[in-house]
Formats: C-alpha cells, structure tokens, sequence
C-alpha cells in the first residue's frame, strides 16, 4: 500500500539520495577515471621555474625608424662604372670636317620608369674600372666625379693635348643611365602585400595550416639604380616591409667571395660539433649558432635602443641576397579539454596562458556550459581549472609548468608567457571532477528518485 510521506520523510529521503549521490560520484572519480590520477602530468608551478624557462617579452619593442634602411645620397650625382654619360665635343664627338657646319647633339629621351630628365650627347659608357674613353685621348679616370667635374676634366685634356682650342672647347656631358645593382630578393611571406592587415586569429591561423602563408618563396631579381641600392628600396620593390607571416628582421647574404668561405667554413665547423655530440649519449645536440657571415638587421628594438645599422650594412651590392624569412614555426598546440589544434603566435606582442586558451576557444573563468563542456544528461559543473604547459628544453626534455586558472586570473606572474613549440593540455583537478561526478549522479538519479518515491 503507496503511503504518502510527509514533508520531514520527503526530506530525510533527499537527503539520503544525495549521500547516496555523492558516494557515487566518489567511486566514480576514484575507479572511473579522474584524469589527475589516471593520466597525471607531473608540472612545475610557473612561479618556481628559472628565468631561462619563460621567454623575452615583446610587449615594449618598438619599431626601427625605417630610414635607416636607406643610404642617404649625395647632392650631386657621383660617376663610377656602368653609368652611360651623353657626351658632345664640338669638331671631336661626332667628328667635323673642316668649312662644315657642326652638327647638333642627339637628345635622348629616358625609358619611362626613369625619374632622369632628357639628356644630351652620344651614349659613352663607364667602364668598371671607372675610366672613359673618349676619341684622340687616354682614357680618363671619372670614378667618384660629378658631371660638373667630368666636364672640366675633358675639357683641360683636350686643351693639354693641344685638340681644341681654349675658346671652341665646351664640351656637353650628362646622364642618359644610371648604373644599376642586381640584387635577389627572397621573401616567404608572400611578399607583404596588405600586410596581413583585416586577418583575424582564426584565419591567420588558417592560413599557417592550410598552405596560404607557406615557404612558397616571392620576389625574384631587382634593379636598383645607384643610391637606391639599399634595403629599403628592395622591400619597397617586391612588396614592402615584411608581413605578419614574416619575422621582424630582414637578412644580407652577400655576394662576395669572402662571405661565402666564411659562410662554407662555418657550416663545416657545426658539422663536426654534430658529429661529435653524436659520439656521446649524454651530450646535447647542438644548436645551430648564429651565422657570422649573415647580417641580420631587427626590425624592432627594445625603448631606448639605438640599433647599430651603419650606410655600408643597408648598401647593396651585385649578387647579394635579401631574405625575408618566414614564421611557420611560431606556432603552439592545444590538447586535453582545450579543442585540438595548431595556432599561431602573434609577432609583435605577447601571448600569456589565459591568451592562449581564449585562442583555441576556452572561455576563461566561465561555466562549463560556456566551455562547451557537459557532464551528461544535459548537465554542466564546473570549468576545469589546472592548465599544464609541456615546454621543450635545449637538451631534447621537456618540462611541464603548471598553471593554476583561478590564480592566474587574479595574480598576472601565475601567467607565463608562451613561445612557440608549447603545447597546452587542460584537465579537471581531482576535486573538480569529483563535484562534476556528484552533480551528474545526483541529477541523473537522485532527483528521478526523489520524485518516484
């Protein structure tokens, strides 16, 4: 016989079926998997580890003024090998037969990408040596002279050499082409066009994972002329200056023979360091050093660093290389509780913990429910609270920093920074998981029994 119970046995009846629910979620959490038992990840606070763990914060760089970049040119234009002077002497350059009317200098007119005026003159060429052959004369040495100068010192020679005479020698000289520099431009951020500007996170990342910011090198082979023969113009030639994709720094392979032994010896050196290290198992791999004969140029400093970028740096010459490298490796992973995923690291400020998880989607310091996250039947608890930071070290280990979420949304030092390689796992703690498992247990079976009874 069903007999109703009253409202102090309806209330010893809940009470019980709650014990009964949490003991549940007791055994739950200790035979069916907490993952702080189960799967534990042995981490460090991040307030206890060393300095060399955590990496530079970029928060305060500031950018290098890019005129430094470029040289400065003189005020008037020098001469030196490759330029193509317009030269007339009247009676000499064309020659002129005797009782016959001079004839009038050819103008010639620039290409159209040319920044020179029409100039005057028959096209004589500078020789790489800087000299300039002209008719009935030795050649003259015009490297580093004006065309004010040139003029006058075809002038004096020829009045020397007994040609012309002081009042018929008036000869004209001008520019018709300045000397060029061939210098190679490889760039692998896809030239910068736009900059990377209106890309969000979550298709700058898309663009690192899907092949659009891949190594696909652009750029190519670039005439500057004489004193544009500088980085900046480089840049400004094949796209500007490097984009997001891109590191903030730009790199000089030269050209020249020296250059190139330093730079075959050099990678001879770390081969043997390898080959070495390989011989012993308890020794680092060593770490590529820096590369001598590589000229890196930042591209953002410290506050009230003066970067030391000298005219003869920024100078380009024939066969050099400028290489704009790209960032694919800036990258960190999430696992765990966090969606799976690869996400890439902002360039010019810096990223903490709580950054991270916001990234890869976690709400920081809400609900499960709003994590996405449920316990079952339709039920959310509490968000999981312990991230772990796998770290990579010099040596091939690893290290775990620990992070504590509800100290780290109140104590900014609880938020390291990450650096790329990091992988980020996020897990209940153990009494989280406990409360989850009491509160699914209690809403999937205590209150059904509650109302049965």
């Amino acid at each position: 016989m069903n007999t109703k119970l009253s409202a102090f046995g309806r209330m010893k009846l809940c009470l019980r079926t709650a014990t009964t629910a949490v003991a549940a979620g007791m055994l739950a959490t200790t035979f069916g998997g907490c993952a702080s038992l189960t799967q534990p990840i042995n981490g460090v606070p991040a307030d206890r580890l060393p300095p060399q763990f955590f990496p530079e914060p970029k928060n305060d760089l500031i950018p290098v003024d890019i005129s430094m970049l470029s040289i400065e040119p003189p005020r008037d234009y020098q001469i030196s090998g490759g330029d193509i002077l317009g030269v007339y002497i009247e009676g000499v350059l064309p020659f002129n037969p005797p009782n016959q009317p001079p004839e009038p200098p050819p103008v010639n007119f620039p290409d159209a990408d040319s920044t020179l005026p029409p100039s005057i003159g028959y096209p004589i060429a500078v020789q790489d040596d800087g000299t300039l052959s002209l008719p009935l004369i030795e050649p003259l040495d015009v490297d580093g002279l004006t065309l004010e100068q040139v003029r006058e010192a075809i002038r004096e020679k020829y009045i020397e050499e007994d040609i012309l005479r002081t009042e018929k020698a008036r000869p004209i000289v001008t520019l018709i082409r300045e000397r060029t520099y061939d210098v190679i431009v490889v760039r692998e951020d896809g030239g910068g066009v736009a900059g990377g500007r209106g890309l969000t996170n979550q298709n700058l990342g898309a663009q690192f994972l899907t092949g659009g910011s891949d190594r696909s090198a652009s750029g190519g082979l670039v005439k500057l002329p004489a004193y544009q023969n500088d980085i900046l113009h480089a840049l400004v030639e094949t796209g500007g200056l490097p984009g997001l994709n891109a590191k903030n720094e730009v790199k000089i392979l030269r050209a020249n023979q020296a250059d190139q032994r330093m730079r075959a010896q050099f990678m001879d050196q770390w081969r043997a360091q390898q080959a070495a290290a390989a011989l012993d198992p308890c020794a680092c791999p060593p770490k590529l050093p820096e590369d001598p004969s590589i000229l890196k140029i930042p591209l953002r400093v410290k506050p009230g660093v003066v970067p030391n970028i000298t005219e003869d740096q920024v100078r380009l010459q024939d066969g050099d290389i400028v290489y704009i490298e790209s960032r694919e490796t800036e990258v960190f992973y999430t696992g765990g509780l966090l969606n799976g995923g690869q996400f890439p690291l902002p360039r010019d400020y810096d990223l903490d913990a709580l950054g991270a998880m916001a990234i890869a989607g976690s709400s920081i310091g809400g609900t499960a429910a709003q994590n996405g996250l449920s316990i079952g039947g339709g039920v959310t608890g509490v968000p999981p609270g312990m991230l772990y930071i796998l770290r990579n070290d010099e040596c091939g280990g690893q290290v775990a920093i620990e992070v504590d979420l509800a100290k780290a949304i109140n104590d900014p030092r609880s938020r390291p920074l990450i650096q790329p390689g990091d992988t980020l796992i996020l897990q209940y703690k153990c009494e989280e998981q406990l409360i989850n498992y009491g509160i699914s247990t209690f809403f999937t079976f205590g209150i059904r029994e509650l109302f049965r009874n």
